[in-house]
């Protein structure tokens, strides 16, 4: 009797996640049915089945995401969307909020909608900060990958605070991906017709 008394205080202590419990997921991970009401007083995402704390950022990185995903959404064309920290549903265990993403927004309805489905995404943005180097040029790449999104791009802090941009495409034979075949890094201004045209000025993006 014991023993099952034990597993079922396991059991509720794992069906949900709670402002309590958050850091000590079950074995498996936590789930998105078993996280997607929690509130926490700072953002976070479910990557591998852990919630992870994104942390605070400073202007620079804000700023060059917020004017990214305007100039996206300026010369965006159909059926494409762009939004900026919306969560993307990868499989139970991984929801991640890429800074800036792209999708086909066919079928999907503005009101009922809270994720983004990744088979929907076609390009994926993170503009990497201090806080966030190792999931933005490892884990998150290899994970957009393996959900065959097409194109990724890892916005740096380079030199006189000017963004650069890493530009990707997916080799779909190694399910990797492999710098642009035309232009791998766009140090000044960023010009690609993935998913769809557009040129920047990658100054432009942190001037105030």
């Amino acid at each position: 009797m014991g023993a099952v008394m034990a597993a079922e205080a396991r059991y509720e202590q794992w069906e949900r996640a709670t402002p309590e419990n958050w850091m000590r997921p079950p074995e498996d991970g936590w789930t998105y049915d078993q996280v997607r009401e929690l509130v926490l007083p700072f953002d976070w995402e479910l990557l591998g089945g852990k919630i992870v704390v994104r942390g605070a950022a400073k202007w620079w990185h804000n700023r060059v995401r917020n004017q990214l995903y305007f100039r996206l959404e300026t010369v965006r064309r159909e059926p494409f969307a762009v939004d900026a920290e919306q969560s993307v549903f990868f499989d139970d265990s991984n929801v991640p909020r890429p800074d800036v993403v792209v999708f086909d927004k066919t079928g999907l309805d503005i009101s009922t909608v809270d994720c983004i489905p990744v088979e929907k995404v076609v390009l994926a943005i993170e503009v990497v900060s201090q806080g966030s180097r190792s999931e933005d040029r490892f884990f998150k790449p290899a994970l957009y990958a393996g959900a065959k999104i097409d194109h990724y791009w890892r916005i740096e802090r380079g030199e006189d605070d000017l963004p650069v941009v890493h530009e990707f495409w997916l080799h779909r034979e190694v399910d990797c991906y492999i710098p642009s075949p035309e232009h791998a890094t766009h140090t000044r201004k960023l010009k690609t017709d993935v998913p769809f045209p557009i040129e920047i000025d990658l100054r432009s993006l942190i001037e105030v």
